[in-house]
C-alpha cells in the first residue's frame, strides 16, 4: 500500500500528526478554515450580545424596512405612482422584465434583506476584516435565494418557457442528464479538449522555445514586420494559470498585436509543478523565470535593455525583480508595464478576507501532503468570489434557459488552472498577502531588503473597473511607492476581460492620465475626475507609450542564438503549457 506521507517529510515528529489531521479536515471543508470563520463569528456575536442599543436599532431598522416594502408593494400593485424603496444596480436584474411587478417587488425585497445584513455586521468594536468577511459570506448565502435562481421568480425564465412552450425546460433537463452522465469523465475530456486546442485555436502565435529552466520555458515570437523596435518586450504572466491568456485567438492575442506593431516579444511559460517541485521557492520564480527571460532576450537580440511587462501575479513578481535589479545596479530594464497586479496587498480584494494565520496554516498542511496545492482547490476559491458570474448564471442558462454556453477561448483558458508548489505558495501568501512585505520595504531578496522606490524607469500601470482579484484602487497605490513618471490606465471589464481588450472590441472604454515624478500625488477619486475618458481599447495607448520609450528600429533578430547558448528547443507554444 503506498504511503500517504510526502517522501521528504517522514512521520518523525509529533507535529506531523497534527498536519495530517489538518489536511484531512481541509478535504471536508473545501480548504476553508472553520476556526478562522468561527473567530470572526465570535467577534461579531459577542460584541452584538453586549450592545443592546445596537440590537434595538437593528430591530427598528428591520421594522421600518418591512413597512417601507409593504407600502411600496401596495403602490406597485395598485398602479399608483411611488418612489422605489430600494435603488439597485445589479447586472442580474438588468432585464426590463425585472422592472415590472411582481418581479420588481421581489427584487426590492431581496435587496432590502441584503442591505439589512450588511448593516447588521457593523458593530462597534468588531474587527473591520471580520465585518467584511461575515458580510461577504452572508451575501454568498443570500445569493442562493436570489429571485434570479427560481423558475417561477425569474421573469426571463417564465417568458422563455411561454415562448418555447416549455422546450427550454426540456432542453435544460437533457443538459442536466448529460452533465451527470459525463461528470466522471468530465475532467479527462476537458483536459483533452484543452490540449487539442492549445496551438490550434489558442496560443497560435508563431515562435520558438529558446530556453528552458526547471520551472519555465522562454518563448520568442516570430516578427511580422520588416523592422522592429530596438528593445524587446519580456512578458511575465501569472503562474497560477497558463500564459496564453495573452495569446488567445488570432483576433484578441496581445502577442500578435505587439509583433504586428513591430516589437520583438519574449514570453515566460510556467511549468505546472508536481510533487518533485515542492521546495521550489518564490525567489526561484524570479531567477529561473524573470531573470532567465531577460537574459535570453538580451543575448538573442543584442539589445542593452528590455521592456519588462507583467500581468497579475507576474506583475508582482516582475516588480520584485525590478526592485532587486535597481538595488544591485542592474540597468537592463528600460520600462516597466504592470497589468492588474497587486503591489500593496493591504486592500487586495475579497480574497484577502480569507487570508489569516489559521487559513494559511490549513493551506500549508494541505500542500504538505502532496507537495503542491491542487488546481481545483485554487479554482474553487475564485469561483466563489464570482459566484453570480461563474456558478449561478451558468446554472440558469444551462438548466432553466436550456442554453449551452459557446466554448469561448477565455473560458477554455479559465479552466486550465495550474498547481502551486508547497514552498513557493506558502512564501507568496505569507510574505505578500499576510505581511505585505513588498509594499513596506521589508522583503528580502538575496539577503538584503528591496524597495520599490529604487525603480528609476517609466511605469505604465493598468487597472480594471470590476476586478475581484486586484481592485484598481489597490493597483493605483503604486503611485505612492515610486518617484518616477507613472501612466495609469483604468479600463472597463474585469481582471481578465479588461486586459484582453483588443482594438475593435465593442463596448470598450478607458481613462488615462500620467502623474509626473515632479508633480503632486493625486488620490484615486480625484484621478477619476481629471483623467481623460476615451472610447475603445487601451492597447494603442500602451503601444504609443512603448514607441515613445523605444523610438529606434533595427533588423529583426533571428529566432534563438546558438552561438550565445540559446538554440531553438522546439516550436511555440512549447511543452510546459501542455502539462
Amino acid at each position: 500500500m503506498p504511503s500517504i506521507l510526502p517522501d521528504s517529510h517522514p512521520l518523525n515528529q509529533s507535529t506531523d500528526i497534527d498536519r495530517l489531521l489538518h489536511a484531512g479536515t481541509a478535504r471536508l471543508t473545501g480548504g476553508v478554515s472553520l476556526i478562522g470563520l468561527g473567530l470572526a463569528w465570535f467577534d461579531w456575536a459577542s460584541h452584538l450580545l453586549t450592545s443592546p442599543g445596537r440590537q434595538a436599532e437593528l430591530m427598528r431598522n428591520a421594522s421600518v424596512d418591512v413597512m417601507r416594502q409593504f407600502d411600496s408593494t401596495v403602490g406597485e400593485l395598485s398602479g399608483q405612482s411611488h418612489t422605489t424603496a430600494i435603488e439597485y444596480a445589479d447586472r442580474r436584474f438588468n432585464s426590463p422584465n425585472w422592472k415590472k411587478p411582481p418581479y420588481s417587488i421581489l427584487v426590492q425585497n431581496f435587496r432590502a434583506v441584503e442591505q439589512w445584513w450588511d448593516e447588521a455586521f457593523k458593530i462597534h468594536g468588531v474587527s473591520g476584516r471580520h465585518q467584511a468577511l461575515l458580510a461577504f459570506l452572508a451575501r454568498q448565502y443570500l445569493d442562493i435565494f436570489s429571485p434570479t435562481n427560481g423558475f417561477l421568480t425569474n421573469p426571463d425564465i417564465v417568458r422563455r418557457t411561454v415562448e418555447t412552450n416549455g422546450v427550454n425546460l426540456f432542453n435544460g433537463w437533457l443538459n442536466a442528464i448529460d452533465d451527470v452522465a459525463a461528470s466522471a469523465l468530465a475532467k479527462e475530456k476537458s483536459r483533452k479538449a484543452q490540449i487539442s486546442s492549445i496551438g490550434n485555436e489558442v496560443a497560435t502565435s508563431k515562435g520558438a522555445v529558446v530556453a528552458r529552466t526547471r520551472i519555465a520555458e522562454i518563448i520568442q515570437y516570430t516578427p511580422t514586420t520588416s523592422k522592429v523596435h530596438q528593445e524587446p518586450i519580456v512578458i511575465v504572466p501569472a503562474w497560477i494559470m497558463k500564459y496564453y491568456i495573452l495569446d488567445l485567438s488570432k483576433q484578441n492575442s496581445l502577442v500578435r498585436y505587439l509583433v504586428d506593431q513591430g516589437f520583438t516579444v519574449f514570453m515566460v511559460s510556467w511549468k505546472n509543478p508536481d510533487q518533485e517541485d515542492r521546495d521550489v521557492s518564490l525567489d526561484d520564480y524570479r531567477t529561473l523565470g524573470v531573470l532567465a527571460a531577460i537574459d535570453a532576450a538580451i543575448k538573442i537580440t543584442g539589445a542593452e535593455k528590455v521592456h519588462g511587462t507583467g500581468y497579475c501575479l507576474g506583475g508582482t513578481l516582475l516588480a520584485i525583480a525590478a526592485a532587486a535589479m535597481a538595488r544591485d545596479g542592474d540597468r537592463r530594464l528600460k520600462t516597466l508595464s504592470v497589468f492588474a497586479s497587486q503591489i500593496d496587498f493591504h486592500d487586495a480584494g475579497e480574497l484577502r478576507l480569507f487570508i489569516n494565520d489559521s487559513q494559511l496554516a490549513l493551506i500549508e498542511d494541505m500542500m504538505w501532503m502532496h507537495g503542491y496545492l491542487k488546481a481545483e482547490e485554487m479554482a474553487g476559491a475564485f469561483h466563489i468570489l464570482r459566484s453570480n458570474d461563474l456558478i449561478w448564471s451558468r446554472l440558469i442558462n444551462s438548466y432553466a434557459m436550456g442554453e449551452r454556453e459557446k466554448p469561448l477561448d477565455i473560458m477554455l483558458w479559465s479552466d486550465d488552472s495550474t498547481r502551486m508548489p508547497y514552498r513557493m505558495h506558502s512564501e507568496y501568501l505569507r510574505q505578500l498577502y499576510l505581511e505585505n512585505r513588498l509594499a513596506e520595504g521589508a522583503m528580502i531578496v538575496d539577503g538584503h531588503p528591496i524597495t520599490l522606490r529604487a525603480i528609476a524607469i517609466p511605469i505604465f500601470l493598468v487597472g480594471t473597473e470590476w476586478d475581484h482579484v486586484a481592485p484598481w484602487r489597490s493597483v493605483f497605490k503604486l503611485h505612492l511607492m515610486t518617484e518616477r513618471d507613472v501612466t495609469f490606465v483604468l479600463t472597463n471589464g474585469g481582471h481578465n476581460a479588461g486586459i484582453v481588450s483588443e482594438p475593435g472590441h465593442s463596448g470598450r472604454y478607458y481613462r488615462i492620465a500620467t502623474q509626473k515624478a515632479s508633480g503632486a500625488y493625486i488620490d484615486p477619486d480625484t484621478w477619476l475626475e481629471v483623467a481623460e475618458y476615451k472610447i475603445g481599447s487601451w492597447l494603442p495607448e500602451w503601444a504609443l507609450w512603448l514607441n515613445e520609450n523605444s523610438p529606434n528600429k533595427t533588423e529583426p533578430p533571428t529566432l534563438g542564438s546558438p552561438l550565445n547558448g540559446y538554440p531553438i528547443i522546439g516550436p511555440a507554444p512549447g511543452e510546459f503549457v501542455l502539462g
